[in-house]
């Protein structure tokens, strides 16, 4: 019984920590695809269509080599 109160106690907090950093970093990139938008007019889709693109040219410059 003491075992799995243990067991369930580390699984626990191993589970909080790693939804608490998820949180954050969720909170963080929001936090910061807000300030673009208002900022610079940046929206989400501009950031998606960079991110697709680098990726596009990211491959094809391997498979070029």
């Amino acid at each position: 019984m003491i075992i799995t109160l243990i067991v369930a106690w580390i699984v626990f907090t191993i589970l909080w920590k790693v939804l608490k950093t998820t949180v954050t970093n969720a909170l963080t990139v929001a936090a910061i695809l807000i300030l673009l938008n208002i900022g610079f007019g940046i929206t989400p889709q501009d950031i998606w269509q960079q991110i697709t693109q680098f990726a596009q040219t990211l491959s094809q410059t391997n498979f070029n080599k």
